[in-house]
């Protein structure tokens, strides 16, 4: 048997790395339920094969998968590894999908069993089986004779929350296609499942409608930064092949001054000294022509963007314009209204029962719970703000009976000089104190990077592989914790996700990897 042993690489710099051969080091997130024995077997890509099976076994998505991951397992390893003694040759790897139904839901199961020593690998949905593919993928090495080979290996594992989300912003910068493509490929070789596509907002709307075209033609920077409905579905098919669910946001009613450029009288016009300031607010929720409008929109969206949610935001609504508007302030007191909070309530409640009838569900941001608005009992709160109270915000949440989502720990846009990734990696969306019902409500998590200060130049190097913290902490057990051993596997992760081909940047200092970033 192949005694355990350790290669430290570039030790004085503190990245040390463990000989892949023999660990887990190589492995990003961790699985849950796994053991390591001390055989290992060769595999020759003339010989090796992926053998599919069960009723998904014929699976598009698993065809495509298989394809693609017999090119990744035989890439050049990430690290380097000691010549290791083969036990035997793996000349295949049996995969077993149970179920042919390729649904992409919240609670669409995504566990799998994988066993090396047995060439097995089986799973209950292709999306399973999609990332135990990626674990196999991670544990083949190449050793110092050239040989490619993976360990005895076994692992029963399933993920820790149901949502593990990637939230992109293409208003405030336009991501070109490849970029987002490729954050899709990176998404999947850390198990995210949720892309939440922010797609518009009041810098730009680079959406094209099919029913309202004026919105991108007016809305967006110009007509080189929109996504047409072909990039769209282009975007959706390459997720779903990689087992992430895309779910769009359309936030309302405000953050929608580039709405306003293409819908006539869909904004509240804001008013001054009892005169028009030429300046607009919110959507104006008072006006039938609203809702014939939002109506129509969102049926649209509903059939462009399959998933089962849309994200309808709801954060950040001044009530300014709406105070200052005086056909507003008529519409109130005809309606017995007292504050602006109830027109707040009165669009929200509206909106909310028109998703519905279009047969969506629905996350909307927190600001739609602490406003003490009404909201449905399956609605789904994202958590952004608080800071380090989030926990409270959770807690009220959870105990009001609703779903929950946590993002205020973690924003990847704000950046500083130094190793910030371990504050992600130990935040964890059930520290609070809530009952074993409240934290089953808590359904995950999901990075975010607002575009301010980023486009398709820095999206990639700046999200990863900080983010891969983040993708840990929503799939492995919380008792994972170790920042010794997590640096080691995140140095190994950011090696492997340039030899993929994404510019990940350096986590923790100074380091190598052994095939540096070629474009």
């Amino acid at each position: 048997m192949f005694s355990y042993s350790i290669l430290l690489i570039a030790a004085l710099c503190g990245a040390a790395t463990s000989d892949p051969s023999t660990s887990t080091d190589l492995l990003w997130p961790l699985p849950n339920g796994n053991t390591v024995g001390s055989d290992m077997y060769s595999l020759d890509s003339k010989t090796f094969m992926f053998v599919p099976a069960g009723k998904g076994g014929s699976s598009d998505v698993l065809k495509e998968a298989l394809e693609r991951y017999m090119k990744l397992i035989f890439l050049p390893s990430p690290v380097p590894a000691l010549a290791s003694s083969i036990t035997a040759p793996m000349d295949k790897l049996t995969v077993t999908v149970d179920s042919s139904d390729e649904t992409l839901a919240l609670n669409t199961d995504n566990s799998y069993m994988l066993d090396t020593s047995m060439s097995m690998l089986s799973a209950k949905t292709v999306y399973g089986a999609l990332k135990g593919l990626e674990t196999f993928s991670q544990l083949v090495s190449t050793n110092s004779m050239g040989q490619f080979q993976v360990p005895s290996f076994k692992a029963n594992d399933v993920p820790s929350f149901l949502y593990r989300g990637f939230m992109i912003d293409t208003s405030r910068h336009f991501l070109e296609m490849k970029t987002i493509m490729d954050h899709l490929d990176a998404m999947a070789y850390s198990k995210f499942n949720v892309l939440h596509w922010h797609i518009v907002d009041d810098q730009s709307f680079p959406y094209t409608s099919i029913a309202f075209p004026a919105m991108s033609v007016k809305g967006a920077y110009d007509q080189n930064h929109i996504y047409s409905q072909d990039d769209i579905a282009q975007v959706i098919k390459y997720a779903k092949y990689r087992g992430i669910r895309v779910v769009v946001e359309f936030d309302t009613p405000g953050h929608t001054q580039s709405w306003g450029k293409g819908i006539p009288n869909l904004l509240t016009p804001c008013y001054a000294n009892d005169k028009p300031t030429g300046t607009y607010g919110p959507i104006n929720p008072t006006l039938d022509s609203t809702w014939t409008f939002l109506h129509t929109f969102f049926t649209e969206i509903a059939r462009v963007f399959p998933d089962s949610y849309i994200h309808l935001g709801g954060d950040e609504v001044s009530f300014l314009c709406w105070e200052s508007n005086p056909d507003i302030q008529k519409w109130m007191k005809m309606m017995n209204y007292t504050n602006y909070a109830q027109l707040e309530q009165y669009y929200e409640t509206k909106l909310l029962e028109l998703v519905k009838t279009i047969g969506k569900q629905y996350v909307v941001w927190q600001e739609i719970f602490d406003n003490k608005l009404e909201v449905l009992p399956d609605t789904v709160i994202h958590v952004w703000k608080g800071g380090d109270n989030w926990p409270k915000e959770v807690y009220n949440i959870t105990k009001a009976g609703l779903k929950t989502l946590l993002s205020s720990c973690w924003y990847l846009n704000y950046i500083s000089y130094g190793e910030d990734w371990p504050k992600y990696y130990q935040c964890d969306p059930l520290a609070f104190n809530g009952t074993a019902e409240q934290q089953a409500l808590v359904v995950g998590g999901e990075a975010c990077i607002w575009a301010e200060y980023v486009d398709s130049t820095n999206f990639l190097p700046r999200t990863w592989p900080r983010a891969g913290a983040i993708a840990e902490r929503l799939w492995s057990k919380t008792d994972f914790s170790d920042l010794h051993s997590a640096t080691t596997r995140l140095h190994n992760h950011r090696c492997r996700l340039i030899v993929r081909g994404i510019p990940a940047q350096p986590p923790s200092g100074p380091s190598f990897c052994p095939h540096e970033w070629e474009e």
